[in-house]
C-alpha cells in the first residue's frame, strides 16, 4: 500500500507528463492501490483517480470500481469526496453506469451526501441526457425499493430545472417510452409522480401530447374492467386516474371515455362505494369529478341511456315538497334534508350532458315525469331562496379578515354552491328547457374569461361579498354550516385526496404491492 508521499510522488509524474501520462501506468497503479490504505490515502486517492482517469482507459475497470469503494467507505468525509468526483469518470460508454451508481447512492440518509448524489447527476445529465436517463431507468425498474422511490422524485422534481437544449424531443421521446414500461406496475404515489413529470413534458403540451397522456391514464384505470364498489383499492384507483386526467380535458381533448365509465358504472353504485380513506365524503368526491369531466365530453355513444342514469341519481337528491295535513301543516316530522353539494354537481353534469340531447326532458321523458321533476325543481328552488337570502345577510358587510374566518368561508362557498343551483334551475324552469347559463362550479377559482359573459352563480346583492371570494377550508376543517332544514357538506375545498396514500396490495395489473424487488447493489 503506498503511502501519502508516494501518492503525491506518483501524482507529480503524472502531472509532469501531461499529456503522456498513459506511458505511465505503475504510477497511476499506484494510486488505485491508496483505496487500501487510511484514511489520508483514501482522500488523495479519491481526487487522483479521476483526475487522470482519462488516460487509462485499460485500467477504466479498476478505476471506477476502487472509487466506488471509497463511496462506500465509512468515513463520511471520504464518502463526500469520492461522490464529488465521480462525474468525471462519465465519459463515453461508462456514463449510463456511473448514472446507474449515482442513482444507487440516492439511497443515502446523509442530507449533504445526498445533495451531493444530487448534483453530480444533474452535471452528467446535461453532458448525455439519454445515457443518464439509462441509469436512472434501470434502477427504477430493476433497484431496491428505496432507490426506485428517491430516483421517481429525483426525475419528478429536477427535469423541470434542465434546459431546453438537454431536454431535446429525443430525449423527451425516451423519457415517455421508459415511463410507459414502469407504468405496467406502479403504486398510487408512483403513478401521481410520473403524471406530474410527463405532464410537464413540452412535447406532450400539444392537443396529440394532452391526448397521449388521457389514453395512458385510461389504461392505468382499467376502464374495461368491471367496476366493484365494494373494493376500496379499485375505487381508489379509478379516483386517482380521474383526478390525474381531469386537468388534461379540453374542447380539443374529450372526457367522453371516463365520463361514460361514471354514468354507467359508478352512479348506480354510487351509495354503495368503499372509501380507501377514513373520513372521506366519497360520493361528493366522485360527483365533484364527474361535474369537471362533463363540460369536455365529446359525442356519447349511448347518451339517452347515461343522461336518463343522470337524471334519476339527480332524482335522488331533489325531493317531493313533504305531505300537508288537511289544517296546511306539515303532516311529516321534519322537512327533507337538502344536500346542496351534491346537487350542485348533479344538476351541472346533467345541465352540460343535457346540451347534448335538449330535448330529453320534453320528448324522452313522459308527461308525469317531467310534472314529477318540476314539482321537485320548485320546492328545491323554494327552499335555496331562503338559504341564499340567510347566507347574504349573515355575511352582510363582512370584509378582509372577517370573510376569512373558517365559518365565513364555509358560508362564502356555500353562497355560491346555491347561486349555481339558482341559476340552472331557472334555466331548465325554461319552456322549453334550456341549457344556456354558464357557471363556475363553487371549488373551482373563478376564470377571468367569464367575465365577459352572462353574470350566473357570482351575481350578488349589493350586500354580499366580493365576486372572487376567499377558498373554501381544508378538507381537515370539518365545521359544518347548518342552516334548518339543509345540509352543507363541509367538504367544500378543492382536492386534496391524492396525495393521501398510494394503491395498497392485491391489485392486479401492476395496481398492487409490486412485489420484492431487493437486489442489493449492482454496480
Amino acid at each position: 500500500m503506498p503511502t501519502v508521499e508516494e501518492l503525491y510522488r506518483n501524482y507529480g509524474i503524472l502531472a509532469d507528463a501531461t499529456e503522456t501520462a498513459g506511458q505511465h501506468k505503475d504510477a497511476y497503479q499506484a494510486i488505485l492501490d491508496g483505496v487500501k490504505g487510511g484514511a489520508k490515502e483514501k482522500r488523495l486517492a479519491a481526487q487522483f483517480i479521476p483526475k487522470f482517469f482519462k488516460h487509462f482507459p485499460e485500467l477504466a475497470d479498476s478505476a471506477i470500481n476502487a472509487q466506488l469503494d471509497l463511496c462506500e467507505d465509512e468515513d463520511v468525509s471520504i464518502r463526500r469526496q469520492a461522490i464529488k468526483e465521480l462525474p468525471q469518470f462519465a465519459t463515453g460508454d461508462n456514463l449510463p453506469r456511473v448514472a446507474d451508481i449515482l442513482t444507487q447512492l440516492l439511497q443515502s440518509d446523509d442530507s449533504a451526501e445526498f445533495n451531493l448524489v444530487n448534483n453530480a447527476l444533474l452535471s452528467i445529465f446535461k453532458m448525455d441526457a439519454k445515457g443518464t436517463l439509462g441509469g436512472l431507468f434501470s434502477q427504477i425498474l430493476q433497484g431496491e425499493d428505496i432507490v426506485r422511490e428517491r430516483a421517481i422524485k429525483f426525475l419528478s422534481t429536477k427535469l423541470k430545472t434542465l434546459p431546453e437544449e438537454v431536454l431535446t424531443k429525443e430525449v423527451e421521446e425516451l423519457i415517455l417510452t421508459e415511463s410507459k414500461k414502469v407504468l405496467e406496475d406502479v403504486t398510487g404515489e408512483e403513478f401521481v409522480l410520473f403524471m406530474k413529470i410527463l405532464s410537464g413534458l413540452k412535447s406532450l403540451q400539444t392537443v396529440s401530447g394532452r391526448q397521449q397522456l388521457v389514453e395512458l391514464v385510461a389504461e392505468q384505470a382499467d376502464l374495461e374492467q368491471t367496476f366493484n364498489p365494494s373494493d376500496p383499492d379499485c375505487v381508489d384507483r379509478l379516483l386517482q386516474c380521474t383526478r390525474q386526467a381531469v386537468p388534461l380535458f379540453s374542447k380539443n381533448v374529450h372526457s367522453t371515455r371516463f365520463v361514460t365509465y361514471f354514468c354507467e358504472h359508478v352512479l348506480p353504485n354510487l351509495s354503495s362505494l368503499t372509501t380507501p380513506v377514513e373520513g372521506l365524503d366519497i360520493q361528493l368526491e366522485v360527483l365533484k369529478l364527474l361535474a369537471e369531466m362533463s363540460s369536455f365530453c365529446g359525442d356519447m355513444e349511448k347518451l339517452e341511456s347515461n343522461l336518463k342514469k343522470l337524471f334519476d341519481k339527480l332524482l335522488e337528491y331533489m325531493p317531493l315538497p313533504p305531505e300537508e295535513a288537511e289544517n296546511g301543516e306539515n303532516a311529516g316530522n321534519e322537512e327533507p334534508k337538502l344536500q346542496f353539494s351534491y346537487v350542485e354537481c348533479l344538476l351541472y353534469s346533467f345541465h352540460q350532458l343535457g346540451r347534448k340531447l335538449p330535448d330529453f326532458l320534453t320528448s324522452k321523458l313522459n308527461a308525469e315525469k317531467l310534472k314529477d321533476f318540476k314539482i321537485r325543481l320548485q320546492y328545491f328552488a323554494r327552499g335555496l331562496q331562503v338559504y341564499i337570502r340567510q347566507l347574504r345577510l349573515a355575511l352582510q358587510g363582512k370584509t378582509g379578515e372577517a370573510l376569512k374566518t373558517e365559518e365565513n368561508k364555509i358560508k362564502v362557498v356555500a353562497l355560491k354552491i346555491t347561486n349555481n343551483i339558482n341559476v340552472l334551475i331557472k334555466d331548465l324552469f325554461h319552456i322549453p328547457p334550456s341549457y344556456k347559463s354558464t357557471v363556475t362550479l363553487s371549488w373551482k377559482p373563478v376564470q377571468k374569461a367569464d367575465a365577459g359573459q352572462k353574470r350566473t352563480s357570482e351575481d350578488t346583492t349589493s350586500s354580499s361579498p366580493p365576486k372572487k371570494a376567499p377558498a373554501g377550508p381544508k378538507r381537515d376543517a370539518r365545521q359544518i354550516y347548518n342552516p334548518p332544514s339543509g345540509k352543507y357538506s363541509s367538504n367544500l375545498g378543492s382536492f386534496s385526496y391524492e396525495q393521501r396514500g398510494g394503491f395498497r396490495g392485491g391489485r392486479g395489473r401492476g395496481w398492487g404491492g409490486r412485489g420484492n424487488r431487493s437486489r442489493g447493489r449492482i454496480y
